[in-house]
């Protein structure tokens, strides 16, 4: 297998990968231990490739919801784990209960063509994943991926299943299975070939902002994903494999290599601290190395170390089938662990001290569990205490806590609240005594053409039809009032969806304006309601641009004949007296007199 030593610098990286040569390592680096990066030959890194996998790992385009990246759950500053905690209720689906697992939200269950549905105990809200994410940095030296290894070394087309790549894949089989999951990043039966096709008609990273130089300066001539995929693979075609390819090329260059232990390594003896120090000789001791071997921490291999029955999660198993990987599960790295928000692959602890309590005590489900642990290794509190100093931060790179380069990171659409909707009150309450709610998470940015606004009402009232109340002047005593009324749309009535609704509003360039605000809300026929409409909540919405800025439209033109008549001041007058938002054209202080005197200025101008 080829292999590439681990990167020094954006310079380094650069560089040596146009040049298409192995990255060199400085001799420093060198006698900080890590061995060399294990690079597949029929993937080598190229700096084309590496950023078009950076940008993949963060496009929440990915996802069919538009809110869900790679890096939505494996952030750089958390350990390249999820500082979000959501609760699976485990195998006894009542949530508060000893077997919860604290895991990642990912997106609210939809059916094949994208409608909300519920979903089994979660509803019609996000589901979650039944274990924790793990980290990707540092993952390239890694045999296996996952929790339970199903990632193997091998990678096989996914559309095709002709192997690719046979030792040495586990990045990239693992790239291929989030995108497609129907908990993680998908609607119901999602299949590559749709998925590809989104992604080749997408504005790549258009719903981030705050990209990083390196994606600054590949999208500066504002490229589309075919010619992305061009320069990093010499043809446009976008398809699953090279997906997976290029987001593992990318996570090769996540290398975490320079913590205070490193330094200390190499010979800088004040890099740890007295008890740091101290705290490295009682990790030994400990036998704490026999599985989190130096210098990755971690041998790779799979333990069952006794957390939970085995009944609640095989683990291993599942994928060898064999009896003695009941419930083992892989060594995770302890490289920057103090970043991380939970510990194990159930999220179970919350702080280190309880990782190293867990471990001195006798064991609460023995059943299975590792011989490297019975008895249980000797670890004093004074031992634990140093041990936990040194995981603290002494295994910490800085880089990554910092989320510099090549650690960097865009912002997300998830990580800004002053474009997400804002879920605000009112409503009228119908079947039950309950008020129906809206669901309004996807971006709301100009050009989404997949923009979608659901509905979670009584299950009583499947089979009953509802408007989408849509308005440019702010609701008045829990009611939106003017503006349009769209719809019908039925409720669904199969089993186990009755009550939701989705309404798909795609937002066409021209129809809606850059920091436009309207508030909508569902209303409902029901007969147990007063005057037999029930209304949902409320939600305010604010439109805003892709990152690379709108594209231009012609006001004027607003028939969108392709001509400035007088026939588009009829066409305006027609939708501002009848209080549609497309007339909201300065997308100021909601439908006024303010629109005429913008519309009619601009038709003035012309195009």
């Amino acid at each position: 297998m080829f292999r590439v030593d681990r990167m020094v610098g954006v310079r380094g990286v650069c560089a040596l990968v146009i040049a298409g040569a192995a990255m060199s390592v400085s001799g420093a680096a060198k006698a900080q231990g890590l061995p060399p990066v294990p690079v597949p030959p029929q993937n080598p890194i190229t700096e084309p490739k590496r950023v078009l996998g950076k940008i993949l790992f963060w496009e929440e385009q990915l996802s069919t919801s538009n809110t869900v990246s790679c890096g939505t759950c494996h952030v750089p500053a958390r350990a390249g784990t999820d500082p979000r905690i959501a609760v699976h209720p485990g195998l006894d689906g009542v949530p508060g209960t000893p077997d919860d697992v604290r895991a990642s939200p990912g997106v609210i269950a939809s059916d094949p063509i994208n409608e909300y549905i519920r979903a089994e105990f979660f509803n019609l809200q996000p589901q979650v994943t039944p274990r924790s994410a793990n980290g990707m940095i540092n993952a390239a030296y890694a045999p296996q991926l996952f929790w339970d290894g199903r990632a193997s070394g091998q990678f096989a087309d996914p559309e095709t299943g002709t192997v690719l790549i046979p030792v040495g894949g586990a990045l990239e089989n693992q790239a291929v299975a989030p995108p497609l999951s129907d908990v993680e990043m998908a609607h119901r039966e999602l299949d590559w070939s749709e998925l590809t096709v989104r992604i080749a008609a997408a504005r790549p990273l258009a719903l981030a902002t705050g990209h990083p130089a390196d994606v600054a300066l590949a999208l500066a001539d504002r490229p589309d994903y075919p010619e992305l995929f061009r320069r990093a693979f010499g043809t446009a075609e976008v398809t699953s494999a090279r997906i997976a390819m290029a987001i593992a090329t990318y996570q090769r260059t996540l290398i975490a290599d320079d913590s205070p232990w490193d330094r200390f390594m190499a010979g800088q003896t004040n890099a740890l601290t007295p008890q740091q120090q101290q705290g490295w000789a009682d990790f030994q001791t400990a036998r704490c190395n026999n599985c989190h071997t130096a210098p990755l921490f971690t041998n790779h291999s799979f333990r069952n170390i006794g957390v939970r029955p085995i009944a609640e999660d095989n683990g291993r198993q599942g994928v060898t089938g064999l009896a003695a990987d009941r419930g083992r599960f892989k060594v995770p790295t302890l490289r920057n662990i103090n970043l991380k928000a939970t510990f194990m692959h159930n999220g179970q602890f919350n702080t280190l001290q309880q990782v190293l309590g867990f471990y001195a005590a006798p064991p609460l489900f023995p059943d299975n569990r590792d011989p490297l642990l019975i008895p249980p290794p000797p670890l004093p509190p004074p031992a634990q205490q140093n041990i936990i100093a040194l995981l603290n931060g002494g295994l910490t790179d800085p880089r990554v806590a910092a989320e510099q380069f090549p650690f960097d990171r865009p912002t997300l659409f998830t990580n800004r609240p002053e474009d997400q909707a804002v879920l605000l009150g009112g409503g009228v309450a119908g079947t039950g005594g309950v008020v129906p709610q809206i669901i309004t998470r996807d971006p709301a940015m100009i050009g989404n053409l997949e923009f979608r606004i659901g509905l979670n009402a009584s299950p009583q009232l499947g089979g009953s039809g509802a408007f989408l109340a849509v308005s440019s002047r702010p609701p008045q005593n829990g009611v939106v009032l003017g503006g349009e009324l769209w719809g019908p749309v039925t409720l669904k009535d199969a089993a186990g969806t009755e009550g939701a609704a989705t309404f798909f509003w795609p937002l066409g360039v021209g129809d809606i304006w850059p920091g436009q605000m309207v508030w909508v809300q569902w209303v409902i026929d029901d007969p147990n309601a007063p005057d037999g409409q029930a209304r949902s909540n409320i939600a305010r919405v604010r439109f805003f641009c892709p990152s690379d800025g709108c594209d231009e439209v012609c006001t004027a033109d607003h028939d969108r004949d392709g001509a400035t008549t007088v026939s588009d001041i009829f066409a305006f007058l027609s939708d501002y007296f009848a209080g549609r938002i497309r007339a909201d054209v300065n997308g100021v202080n909601g439908l006024n007199v303010s629109d005429i005197f913008a519309f009619l200025t601009a038709w003035f101008a012309g195009c």
